[in-house]
């Protein structure tokens, strides 16, 4: 059996490996109309804060799920289902496009410089919780 993150063996997730598309797609159902609803209700002409909320929880919630040290199915549910559809590159592409090259760098910045912050914040506190 491999290692695991801490050094012990790696648990087999139960359910065989078709269970870890489900959880990804569950966790994607939750995770993308959330992106949605934060960016119908806070983007504004000038500065998608919607958008950049999404992308910043996103990067907390992964950072906090890694720092945790979980795997397998807990990672596939939170990680790539829930924080991946969470976030959204496409939307932040577009959007810092949008706002034209001062405002758009500016804006780039932030998002970039916010994302790592929280999500190397929500490693710590993940490891502290560990």
């Amino acid at each position: 059996m491999p290692a695991g993150r801490r050094g012990g063996p790696v648990a087999r997730p139960a359910g065989g490996p078709a269970v870890t598309p489900v959880l990804v797609v569950l966790g994607a159902a939750v995770g993308a109309p959330t992106r949605y609803w934060l960016s119908a209700r806070l983007d504004r002409p000038g500065l998608p804060r919607g958008t950049l909320l999404a992308n910043a929880a996103g990067s907390l919630l992964l950072g906090l799920l890694v720092g945790l040290a979980l795997e397998g199915h807990a990672l596939a549910l939170g990680g790539t289902g829930v924080a991946g559809a969470l976030t959204t590159y496409s939307s932040f592409a577009v959007q810092t496009h949008g706002l034209g090259p001062r405002r758009g760098t500016a804006y780039a910045a932030l998002t970039v410089g916010l994302s790592l912050a929280l999500c190397a914040l929500g490693f710590g506190l993940g490891s502290w919780l560990a």
